[in-house]
């Protein structure tokens, strides 16, 4: 299979895609949000979106399936699956905040081989595949050199459906602000994660995400040197909810003090 061939249209649809995103921004009503639960919106143009992008990727892998937030499309059980978040961050993009972003990768037997996030504001795209550098808009990337946590900018995001670490969650934040550079919650895992990818973030963590949110972001942190777990340092992190992400120099101490706080046992 031609990745790297795969990967080029993958960044075009995902432009295109954006495009229309970025023109919806400019006439969009706030009276036409959906509620999916507690915290969990929808828009027209998040389904939109990912039509656009299934019916576009469907032509690229015959027989491929789907992972998509909104449900659109079928997964292929066989092994070969698109996983896609259209809109990744909804709700800033309903308050016209940045970012927002389209995650898109490609799983094989059940391994991420390729992934693109998309940041549409700024209009980068982060991108990799099986077997290649990262990149941001054609310029190869990497994660930074901090060596220490005390030396690390910390993302993470807020939960919004499952509070039940609330406790434990609001403890690591303690700990961080006092022993790191700080931290930071953009309102997109996948921006978050390919922020890790470029050495703009030295770590990244979150509870409560979705396959769709992280499988693109994980990808491109492990292809720029960065290493990806779930919260006990496995590799269970991609329909766990839960991930933990940094260059390789921090990534012990950092899991190591994730893991004291939000997996005690």
């Amino acid at each position: 299979m031609d990745l790297q061939g795969i990967c080029h249209e993958v960044t075009k649809i995902a432009r295109e895609t954006g495009d229309f995103i970025r023109k919806e921004r400019l006439s969009f009503s706030p009276e036409r949000v959906e509620s999916k639960g507690l915290h969990n919106y929808v828009t027209h143009v998040d389904k939109k979106a990912e039509n656009m992008l299934v019916d576009a990727l469907g032509g690229l892998i015959s027989g491929a399936g789907f992972v998509a937030e909104e449900g659109t499309g079928e997964k292929n059980r066989e092994g070969t699956n698109w996983i896609i978040d259209p809109l990744d961050g909804t709700t800033n993009f309903i308050h016209s905040l940045p970012p927002y972003s389209i995650s898109i990768a490609l799983m094989i037997e059940g391994k991420v081989v390729l992934g693109i996030v998309y940041e549409i504001n700024l209009a980068e795209c982060f991108y990799s595949w099986q077997g290649a550098p990262a990149y941001l808009n054609e310029k190869e990337i990497s994660v930074s050199d901090a060596r220490f946590v005390k030396d690390s900018l910390i993302a993470t995001g807020f939960p919004y459906t499952d509070f039940k670490r609330m406790g434990p969650f609001l403890e690591s934040f303690k700990y961080f602000m006092k022993n790191s550079h700080g931290l930071r919650r953009l309102g997109s895992a996948a921006v978050d994660l390919a922020y890790v990818a470029c050495g703009r973030f030295d770590a990244f963590y979150e509870y409560g995400l979705n396959a769709w949110d992280v499988a693109a972001g994980a990808f491109l942190v492990r292809q720029a040197g960065g290493n990806v777990s779930d919260f006990t340092g496995g590799d269970d992190f991609l329909f766990s909810g839960e991930l933990v992400a940094s260059n390789q120099n921090v990534f012990d101490q950092f899991q190591s003090a994730v893991q004291k706080f939000m997996r005690p046992d």
